[in-house]
This record gives structure tokens, sequence and C-alpha cells, in this order.
């Protein structure tokens, strides 16, 4: 009976001494979403968005008002006259559509591009994060249910949004600072130059 205790106290002191993993999820979500990079390349493709829909209707009425003059005209001119005309605006038309979608493309493929860059930036953060922080795992809660359920303690998604907010606007920062230096010093350099 002795050997039995003390064989048990022995493994549940080994048990003790193991060191237990160290798990957290977070939800991938709520962190990109909430990332200050992400709202700031949305809000930056917004700009861009207006800007290209206010430049298109600017093209589109130029180009209604265009059509209306020939309407006005048409009945002035020969039937061939008329043909001729009415081929070219359509012309027109097709390229300045085509224009304008292959701009839309390139503009949903730049977004498409700054999105990835973001999601990215997100991964390799948390991956850091993880291992500066002595984490075993840190799994992403998302639609598709690689984490249904996770205690509320394990839960990281606020710190872990914090942190990279926190990283990104000390980045942006000194960017911004090493950017103002060099044209401070490009203004240097033009006036000693002059």
């Amino acid at each position: 009976m002795r050997k039995i205790f003390t064989s048990l106290t022995v493994l549940v002191a080994f048990m003790s001494c193991q060191e237990q993993d160290k798990v957290a999820f977070i939800d991938n979500g709520k962190v990109i979403n909430d990332y200050q990079m992400k709202i700031d390349v949305e809000d930056q493709f917004k700009v861009k968005d207006e800007a290209f829909k206010k430049r298109t209707d600017s093209i589109g009425q130029a180009f209604q008002i265009e059509a209306q003059a020939f309407n006005l005209a048409a009945s002035k001119m020969s039937k061939k006259a008329q043909q001729e005309k009415y081929q070219e605006l359509g012309q027109k038309q097709q390229v300045l559509q085509q224009q304008i979608q292959y701009e839309q493309q390139m503009m949903q493929q730049e977004f498409n591009v700054e999105m990835d860059s973001v999601i990215s930036k997100v991964n390799d953060f948390v991956a850091d994060y993880g291992e500066k922080n002595g984490y075993t795992f840190i799994f992403g809660k998302n639609q598709a249910g690689s984490v249904i359920y996770g205690a509320e303690a394990k839960d990281i998604t606020e710190v872990v949004t914090k942190a990279i907010n926190e990283d990104y606007a000390a980045n942006k920062d000194s960017d911004k600072k090493a950017s103002d230096s060099k044209t401070s010093k490009e203004t240097e350099n033009d006036v000693t130059d002059s």
C-alpha cells in the first residue's frame, strides 16, 4: 500500500511539474476589421472610388451632351452621314465603357492586393505575438468553424487587436517622421545648391 501511495505521489508531482501548453484563440474577423491598417486602406480606396465615380460621371455627361447634339443635328444630315456619326458615337461609347471597366478592375486588383497584405500582416503579427508571449497555440475563430467554442478567458482578441494597432501606429509615426526628415533634407539640399 505504501508503494502505491508513493507511486501516486510521484505521479501527481510529475504531472504538476509538466509545463502546460499555453493556448488561446482570437476572432480573426474582429481583429482584421478593427485593425487600423485595414480601416486606412478602406478609407483610401473610398476616396479613390469617389474620385473615379466623379470622373466617370463627368465623362458620361460629356458623352450624353455629344449624343444629344447629334440627335438635334441628325435631321439636317444625310442618311449616310447620320449612320457614320451614329457608328462613331457607338464606337466611342464602347471604348469609354471598356476604359471604365478596365480602370475598375485595376482598382479592385489593387484593393485586393492591399487587403491580402493586411491579412498577411495580421497573421505575421499574431504568430510573432504568440511566440513572444509564450503561447503554444493561438487558434483563429471564424465562420469556417476552426474554433466553435472557446472559454472567454482564452479569448485574446481584444489584447491582440490593441497590440497590433499600437504597433501599426508606431510604425506609421516612424514612417511619417522618416518621410518628413527626408523631405526636410531634400529642401535643405535644394537651398544649398541654389
